[in-house]
């Protein structure tokens, strides 16, 4: 039986067969979050006529025989950083709502109508994608379905609400220093961040341009391998869907030790050390001079995005989130050779990791340093010190942005508990490890991501 619970490829699987139509579909998709998500804040728009027209376009494309695509009838929704036509490309903000509705798609938002793939609105994400938390003061919090009182995690917070709660099987988002794999832990999924530069960004409303990702979160590794491999340009390679089954055997995986196995929650390396033992992983490395790399992408991302702002920090700060502004107005200040040094050490930590990726295929490493803190909440404690909580989120999914390594974050389930994430980390193009990781655990019950059903009455 399809329902919200259903995933992508079930989906497809039924719309194509005839057994159940994309319009019924979408319709279900729409009648849930028109129920439930005034609770949940995932989305800022939805785009039901939008969603129905395209269902019918594909249902008349299965009754005519012809070919409906590998996404035929999957209701998706895109952070609200991507240009979805008639809309204005919010960015999180309150001053894009000011500009002009997109006259087009972003490229990836196409790409997954051209499979057949259902759009059915833009979601809430943290002002200008710089947040962990997936608190938003303009549109309100995206909460997280396993507590609503709990963060979805940032920036693509409404991303991982929406695809948590059941209302969207797939879902888009960006990732500069964590922003899908951070929502994926504190919401218990699958999120992919691809290499750098392997999707295309067209039609996207930047932060930095030199660690921008964008990629998908859902609720099995095949169903993001599918997205991934829709999203792709053409020729771009053997698709990474077929070599799913082929499990983690023969792969040289190792956990990441030193900066990775401190700092955190115990919670956090639990979940390392049961993924580590279910694949067999016996050796830990280090990850060289890996806090030295957050330390450059705090630099690198703070500068160029206060750049991106300078005209609208002149002109509109007071129509900033105040701890936006001042993260972004502080990061216009970042004096050039800091950035310089910033950008050139990048290149040697890239060529340091390269060199442990001829020992290794796979790394382990905990996705966020704990599960998901209350909305609100402003400090933490880990390894006994108290820090900010939202610059904090980030420590472990940092050092692998900077570079642009492919990630999977798998979701760790605990019976009674908050999910959390671990990351499965490949060399730059082996997307495909990665998946075929995150495949293997699902096959074995270690990392599964079902939809979540929250402690209070959220839904009923």
């Amino acid at each position: 039986m399809i329902d919200h619970a259903s995933g992508a490829l079930e989906i497809a699987s039924a719309v194509k067969a005839g057994s159940v139509s994309a319009v019924e579909i979408a319709r279900a998709a729409l009648f849930r979050i028109g129920a439930l998500d005034a609770h949940l804040g995932a989305f800022t728009a939805v785009t039901a006529e939008r969603a129905l027209d395209e269902a019918a376009a594909v249902d008349a494309r299965v009754r005519s025989g012809g070919d409906p695509g590998p996404l035929a009838g999957v209701p998706f929704a895109v952070k609200n950083l991507f240009d979805v036509k008639g809309l204005p490309t919010l960015a999180g903000s309150k001053i894009n709502a000011g500009h002009a509705p997109a006259g087009t798609d972003a490229e990836l938002v196409r790409r997954l109508n051209d499979a057949g793939a259902v759009l059915v609105g833009a979601l809430n994400m943290g002002e200008y994608a710089y947040d962990f938390t997936g608190e938003n003061s303009h549109h309100g919090p995206s909460r997280n379905p396993h507590d609503p009182a709990r963060m979805s995690g940032g920036s693509s917070g409404g991303s991982g609400t929406a695809v948590a709660a059941g209302f969207v099987p797939l879902a888009l988002g960006s990732d500069t220093n964590g922003s899908i794999r951070v929502p994926s832990s504190f919401c218990g999924l699958f999120g992919l961040k691809p290499t750098f530069g392997r999707l295309s960004r067209e039609g996207t409303f930047p932060f930095c341009f030199s660690l921008d990702h964008l990629g998908p979160l859902g609720r099995s590794a095949a169903d993001l391998a599918a997205a991934y491999d829709a999203m792709r340009e053409p020729g771009a390679g053997t698709p990474v869907s077929p070599v799913l089954g082929q499990g983690a055997e023969g792969l040289r995986i190792a956990v990441a030790g030193d900066y990775f196995a401190r700092g955190g929650d115990p919670v956090a390396f639990e979940a390392v050390a049961t993924v580590a033992e279910a694949l067999g992983a016996r050796d830990t490395v280090v990850v060289p001079e890996a806090a030295r790399a957050r330390a450059a992408a705090y630099v690198i991302t703070a500068a160029e995005g206060g750049s991106l702002h300078l005209d609208r920090l002149r002109t509109r700060a007071a129509d900033f989130d105040p701890a936006t502004r001042d993260r972004l107005m502080a990061g216009a200040m970042v004096p050039v050779p800091w950035y310089l040094q910033a950008q050139r050490f990048r290149r040697w930590y890239h060529d340091r990791v390269m060199e442990l990726f001829s020992r290794v295929d796979i790394l382990l490493a905990p996705a966020t340093p704990c599960t998901a803190p209350p909305i609100g909440q402003q400090t933490m404690v880990l390894d006994g010190v108290e820090m900010l909580v939202r610059p904090n989120i980030g420590i472990f999914t940092q050092p692998l942005s900077l570079i642009g390594l492919p990630v999977v974050a798998v979701p760790v389930r605990r019976p009674g508990g908050l999910p959390i994430g671990v990351q499965v980390v490949a060399a730059p193009g082996r997307e495909d490890l990665a998946l075929r990781v995150a495949a293997d655990l699902e096959a074995k019950g270690v990392c599964q991501a079902p939809v979540a059903r929250g402690e209070t009455s959220w839904e009923r």
